[in-house]
């Protein structure tokens, strides 16, 4: 009987657990009508995944949808505790990911493109380009040398709404989520340390192997921060 009761209270906190998680994906969604549904859940998905590996939980989080041309604004940051929508901004991608739209991602020093999947934010710094923070990638073969790469979050002039406008994108990074100076202290302020941020493509390989969307495999092993061997990076 005790075990029925146990397996009984764990089925109850697993429903009460999808549910609160479905609330919150419905409320950003509602936060965020041009933000693909699909996106955000996975974003919280991986959140989840990598809260689940024994890192904290967050008051934010950030994503971008590189599938979305930079001409559009494709990066949202909410307040998890209200659901609340506080930046929704134009966002660059490296050079050599692609034009106006990203198509090509590494994790490769040197390689001047993007990289996809969840990061944790760390410290603030004052660099070249201003205001910066450092971004940890959690994504083992994807995105794990952000570090070594110089990977981070900072303003650059050449993200701009009339930029967007006048010639159908913004400019190209060396690999790092760039955004407008005007906005850059504000959102990494919200976002400064340990909060995270979810950098999307519908990359089959990324989406097949990413451990921070597939908790149940990461969980098999603990030779990596999620639990996977290493992947190659590219």
């Amino acid at each position: 009987m005790n075990q029925i009761f146990i397996a009984a209270a764990l089925l109850g906190l697993a429903s009460s657990a999808a549910a609160a998680d479905d609330a919150l994906v419905a409320r950003l969604v509602a936060a965020a009508p041009t933000a693909d549904p699909n996106v955000l859940h996975l974003a919280l998905d991986a959140r989840k995944c990598a809260m689940e590996s024994g890192l904290p939980s967050s008051d934010h989080l950030a994503v971008i949808d590189y599938s979305k041309p930079s001409s559009q604004r494709r990066l949202w940051v909410f307040d998890l505790a209200t659901g609340a929508l506080e930046f929704f901004e134009w966002v660059a991608h490296g050079r050599n990911s692609g034009d106006s739209v990203a198509h090509l991602f590494s994790n490769r020093e040197g390689s001047l493109a993007s990289s996809l999947g969840l990061y944790r934010t760390a410290d603030v710094f004052y660099g070249k380009e201003g205001i910066a923070l450092q971004l940890d990638g959690l994504d083992p073969g994807f995105n794990d040398h952000a570090r070594e790469r110089a990977i981070v979050m900072h303003g650059a002039w050449y993200v701009s709404e009339e930029l967007a406008r006048t010639t159908g994108r913004v400019g190209l990074s060396w690999g790092c989520p760039a955004v407008r100076p005007a906005v850059a202290k504000p959102i990494i302020d919200r976002l400064k340390g340990g909060q995270y941020l979810f950098a999307y493509y519908p990359d089959r390989d990324w989406l097949r192997a990413s451990t921070t969307l597939h908790c149940s495999a990461a969980s098999a092993n603990s030779a990596t921060p999620f639990g996977v061997t290493k992947a190659s990076p590219d």
